[in-house]
């Protein structure tokens, strides 16, 4: 079957926003399909809201409530009359209940089947089934392990450092890397005795200090073929997020190519796996290939290996999920490249901000391609992810490739928003990263090793730039008159054009009826925010969440002395690390959330007695977020 042929699915729900989702939707046009968009309140007039055939509102304001309400997004499926979901990345895409549930309401689930979700979704159960495949992961123990004899045994044999790793980490989040048996006793009695005996979610593997990222962009169909439609690297990173990534994979030999190709193959055969994804290896010096991870889902990255193979991956997922036969890829045509546009702040460390764009103008030409979910006065929240889209840029080969993103980065120009922008432009002249055989110079702490390195006063007021930099509410839109309008009726968002006229006659008609004159209505694009939140810090006694996150480790217990600096609370957000320390020396008087619990900005984490010697409780609130504000 091909995807002129498609049967089923006539209409498709994006259970996503962005620029994912309209990226789902901008494919299911081309193919004749109808589609169905969900929001939130912040996303009201976002570009892919209205450019759905349809879009619904979920109401709420916090993950749960919306992107994340499994039963919610399915009824508006049934009320929409969609015969398909879409997950994209993030949020529900590797949830398997959402899948079963998919599937049980009679729907078409665009992704592989909720056993794989599961099979692939947990590190360890992932590491056994990559053993079953015959495909090798880093050397460590292949489940979770709860005594310290075995740890320390296993670390005496491959020698430190070892990674902790926690079973439902993802994005790089949950690891604690420990550099001798000290630090390893240390993080067993914690783990094993202040958080309820939690080490039962860790294991253990060796920690490989130097190596690429790479990984294969692969698609199985129900009928059995398989395709690796391109190597990518992915070794800039931060915070073990990718922030650049590049297709083909550049300085790869043959044989480490057939490797990767070799062992994608066997995973998605040995999984019975039905639809695209990417197969996620660690390459070391040593020409050594480990097996991390397969994210069951389509990935940010997709973009560079739909560039250098032109197939239209959405696509193939789509016809794939209908039990059509995928495009097998040929040889990659050119390289690519892909930046990834977040509000991030090179000057504080990436720390993520928010803001509204109050400048937005895209660069253009041959071989570069804008894949953006925002627009000019969009308010970019610090409630969800920091990225707001994504410049891709192609050429011949790698170095015409990186010529072309510089120009295309003295063409881009997006202000109100703080961007890594300037940093790409020095990465993109870096002889490391430009060099026509750089090997191993750029590996996954390359970038925060040699850029990341700033330790501004506000991570010695007690908290990092990561968590506190730009994390001010967003600010509020003015509002204007205008003449198209964005109504809910039922929750269904429905776009009315209002003749000026009209509005000025309402106007006058208020006015003459010795009413408060009538304001103008507020137009399509323009959102109010809710009063400002608490920021992160020390407030009130409290030390309270810098963002909306869910809470990953307590490193803390009640009635525990800290000093000013250490680990308190480990958050989590959008799959990335965010670290809360003590603002001062003092007493931990009571921990208010535990692992798993989800917070909203302001929310306070724990209660904290700052000691005498630095003053009054509130002197010392106050000296420490005036520092923080100073240095933000």
């Amino acid at each position: 079957m091909t995807d002129s042929q498609l049967t089923h699915i006539s209409k498709l729900l994006v259970a996503n926003r962005g620029e994912i989702a309209l990226r789902v939707i901008r494919t299911a046009r081309e193919m004749g399909i109808a589609t169905v968009a969900v929001y939130s309140e912040s996303d009201r007039d976002a570009p892919f809201a209205s450019a759905a055939d349809e879009a619904y509102r979920l109401p709420g304001d916090t993950y749960a409530e919306t992107y994340l309400n499994e039963s919610l997004i399915i009824d508006v499926a049934r009320r929409s009359g969609a015969d398909a979901i879409h997950p994209g990345y993030g949020f529900l895409s590797e949830v398997p209940s959402f899948a079963k549930a998919v599937l049980d309401a009679g729907l078409i689930w665009v992704g592989p089947k909720p056993d794989v979700l599961v099979d692939l979704g947990d590190k360890i159960t992932a590491r056994r089934f990559a053993e079953r495949a015959d495909v090798s992961p880093v050397p460590g123990i292949s489940e979770p392990v709860t005594d310290i004899a075995t740890l320390l045994r296993f670390c005496h044999d491959y020698g430190y450092p070892v990674m902790l790793k926690r079973t439902d980490g993802g994005g790089g989040h949950g690891i604690t890397v420990v550099r001798d048996d000290d630090a390893l006793r240390s993080f067993f009695m914690s783990h094993d005795a202040l958080q309820g005996g939690d080490l039962g979610k860790y294991f253990i593997e060796k920690f490989v200090a130097k190596s690429r990222h790479v990984e294969t962009q692969c698609g199985r169909d129900s009928h059995g073929n398989f395709t690796v439609y391109s190597t990518r690297d992915c070794s800039v990173q931060r915070r073990n997020q990718k922030l650049i990534e590049e297709a083909p994979a550049p300085f790869l030999t043959a044989k480490e190519n057939a490797r990767l190709v070799t062992y994608s193959r066997r995973l998605f055969e040995a999984a019975n796996y039905v639809g695209l994804g990417t197969c996620e290896f660690m390459l070391t010096p040593t020409q050594d290939i480990y097996f991390l991870e397969v994210n069951p889902r389509l990935q940010v990255e997709h973009t560079v290996s739909e560039e250098v193979c032109g197939i239209d991956l959405v696509r193939e997922q789509l016809v794939i999920a209908d039990g059509g036969t995928l495009t097998q890829a040929g040889e990659p045509r050119g390289h690519s490249f892909e930046l990834r546009i977040t509000s991030e702040n090179p000057d504080t460390n990436l720390a993520p901000g928010s803001g509204t764009i109050e400048t937005l103008e895209f660069p253009s030409g041959p071989g570069v391609r804008v894949d953006f979910g925002v627009k000019q006065g969009s308010v970019i929240s610090p409630k969800f992810d920091s990225m707001m889209g994504k410049i891709i840029v192609t050429a011949q080969n790698r170095q015409a490739a990186i010529a072309r993103v510089l120009r295309a980065l003295g063409e881009f120009k997006l202000e109100g928003v703080s961007t890594p922008c300037s940093l790409f432009a020095t990465i993109f002249q870096d002889p490391d990263f430009i060099g026509d055989d750089h090997g191993f110079a750029v590996t996954t702490k390359w970038l925060e090793g040699k850029y990341l390195t700033k330790k501004p006063a506000s991570a010695k007021a007690g908290q990092p730039a990561s968590l506190t930099a730009g994390l001010d509410t967003a600010p509020t839109q003015a509002e204007q008159p205008r003449e198209s309008f964005v109504f809910e009726v039922n929750d269904k968002r429905v776009q009315v054009t209002i003749p000026e006229e009209f509005i000025g006659a309402l106007g006058a008609r208020g006015a003459h009826a010795g009413r408060r004159r009538a304001q103008p209505l507020r137009g399509a694009g323009t959102q109010v925010t809710g009063a400002p939140q608490q920021r992160g810090g020390l407030h009130d006694g409290n030390i309270c969440s810098p963002m909306q996150a869910v809470v990953t480790r307590v490193n803390a217990a009640a009635d525990e002395h800290v000093n000013k600096g250490d680990l308190l609370i480990v958050l989590e957000s959008m799959k990335m690390e965010n670290y809360v320390y003590a603002p001062a020396a003092g007493t931990v008087k009571e921990i208010l959330v535990g692992p798993s619990d989800g917070v909203d900005a302001g929310e306070p984490l724990v209660s904290f007695d700052v000691d005498s010697a630095k003053g009054s409780d509130k002197t010392a609130t106050k000296n420490a977020n005036n520092t923080a504000a100073k240095e933000e």
